[in-house]
């Protein structure tokens, strides 16, 4: 029999097959289908398929139009059957057809779960929050993305997540840029529509994480951060006390702990963990050196407490912030005065950081903070893990945020806001810290920095074209260049400063261009 062809032309796409049947009856089939389509669209959840989907259901109209003329009856004959006696049988084996094509697909495509051959992964692009406080550049933040900041306010963070605070905003890229923008979802209530389509088989109930951009032209406050457990139970005795979330003195605003990366996007200067006992003792004994016979009496307490066998740098702590207001006010001028008579050659590099912060907090104690933080610089690239009870401070610089979805902080110096002592005290982890500046590889276009978390992960990706490995919910940030997204035989552009939400997916996602982003996506523990 010779081969006749006929062109499928529906949901969008136009496929030309051959088969060995009269035209007739292929144009019969094709008119079956699309009265069909409503109904199987209806029963498979398809909405925009592939064209192997297309020819699937083409394959079932196939097989049912078959079943209804009798070609496949048992006894052979091509007979026909009575409608109105059969249609029910027709029915159930119409479904079992359905059901054993759907698993064909699966089985094709890898996918353990049949039905999310049907679900189209769609790229949502994000419309984020920016908070303006005072430590914020009014110029950083515009600048990546490409807007005028006519108030010219400082923006100090870009926040990208569904944190209750300030969720992101999506689009659908696939229904075109025309969405007003007050009409638009939220993150959050996006994926609460459906869990398992957005967020995948991770055990999450909402977006783990919160990714931000922070510009700090001048120094965040000192800070640090509980552990889960430790959350849990400020959060209880908080709300048991009928301290409101949005009060000054709430420390705990969720139940989550906050550990977090920070990876510079320019040069970055920060203060992260306890240094050893003897090295602040060091440092102490040569910053007040030339100190007043009454000053050198008030800063004696803190280096015995550093000389103590248990918990030196708890206590030496406790007496820092308990010194009396004049003994803060001492400590400031003397900084100044020091810092600015002390010849280069011979002042030490944290001096410089103690003479910007007691210009900017006179009379806090934390003005000395170099002297018993750690004080790390990292390059454009650089990242920086902060566990939970990891006393830091972010001090000036450009970089990217990305930790546990939460808002929980504890401060401990350098602000105006409130400093809750006693609960900081409680939840610091009092060890020193050995910081590890965590370095990209320059020869990986997809490098995912090695941080064992179970709510995050920070990859950067750079130009060519790469597969997309980020199987879960994750949200990407271009840095510099423009990005071709190509997902399910559609292609989309994303250029510098834009961010989208890319649900879990099929690992079928394609990057190409000339770019480089960053993508906070779920993480892992090993073991």
């Amino acid at each position: 029999m010779p081969k006749h062809v006929i062109n499928i032309d529906v949901l969008g796409c136009s496929l030309p097959i051959s088969a060995d049947e009269e035209p007739e009856y292929l144009s019969g089939l094709l008119e079956t289908y699309r009265q069909k389509l409503e109904e199987i669209e209806k029963n498979t959840g398809l909405k925009d398929p592939l064209k192997k989907a297309v020819l699937t259901g083409f394959l079932l109209c196939d097989e049912c139009e078959k079943i209804r003329l009798g070609k496949n009856s048992p006894e052979g004959t091509g007979g026909e059957k009575n409608p109105e006696e059969d249609s029910g049988e027709d029915s159930i084996e119409a479904e079992n057809l359905t059901l054993s094509l759907i698993s064909r697909l699966g089985v094709l495509l890898g996918l353990e779960d049949t039905e999310d051959v049907y679900k189209e992964t769609k790229i949502y692009k994000l419309q984020n929050i920016i908070k303006n406080y005072d430590w914020g550049s009014p110029d950083w933040i515009p600048d990546l993305l490409d807007r005028i900041n006519v108030s010219q306010m400082p923006w100090a963070e870009l926040w990208m997540g569904s944190h209750p605070e300030g969720p992101s905003k999506v689009i659908d890229i696939f229904e075109g840029e025309n969405v007003d923008s007050q009409s638009a979802l939220l993150l959050p209530e996006l994926i609460s529509r459906d869990k398992e389509l957005y967020l995948g088989k991770t055990g999450f109930d909402t977006l783990p994480f919160l990714f931000k951009v922070i510009a700090a032209e001048k120094p965040l406050s000192i800070q640090t951060h509980p552990s889960l457990e430790q959350a849990l139970e400020g959060w209880a005795r908080e709300s048991g006390k009928g301290i409101g979330l949005d009060s000054p003195l709430r420390n705990y605003r969720d139940k989550s702990h906050k550990p977090e990366i920070i990876c510079a996007i320019s040069p970055f200067i920060a203060m992260a963990g306890f240094r050893e006992p003897i090295k602040i003792k060091a440092l102490l004994a040569a910053f007040f050196e030339n100190a007043s016979r009454s000053l050198k009496a008030a800063v004696f307490p803190l280096i015995t407490a550093l000389e103590e066998k248990e918990d030196p740098l708890k206590k030496f702590l406790s007496i820092l912030f308990s010194m009396p207001e004049k003994t803060r006010k001492d400590f400031c001028d003397y900084a100044k005065v020091l810092c600015n008579n002390a010849r280069e050659e011979t002042k030490l590099k944290e001096w410089d950081l103690i003479e910007k912060f007691a210009e900017l907090y006179p009379e806090d104690p934390a003005i000395i903070s170099p002297l018993y933080l750690n004080i790390v610089n990292l390059e454009p690239g650089d990242a920086l893990f902060i566990p939970s009870g990891i006393l830091h401070a972010y001090v000036h610089g450009m970089g990217l945020e990305l930790m546990a979805n939460s808002n929980n902080v504890l401060r401990g110096g350098l602000t105006n806001k409130h400093i809750d002592i006693p609960e900081l005290l409680k939840i610091l982890d009092f060890k020193p810290f050995n910081p590890v500046i965590l370095k990209e590889n320059p020869e990986e276009n997809f490098y995912k920095y090695p941080v064992s978390c179970r709510e995050f992960s920070l990859s950067i990706l750079k130009g060519g074209e790469i597969p997309y490995l980020e199987s879960g919910p994750s949200i990407i940030l271009i840095m510099n260049g423009e990005l071709e997204l190509t997902i399910n035989q559609r292609t989309i552009k994303l250029i510098k400063g834009e961010s989208a939400f890319i649900p879990a997916n099929d690992g079928s996602i394609m990057f190409s261009g000339d770019f480089t982003l960053y993508a906070a996506g779920i993480g892992s523990v090993p073991g």
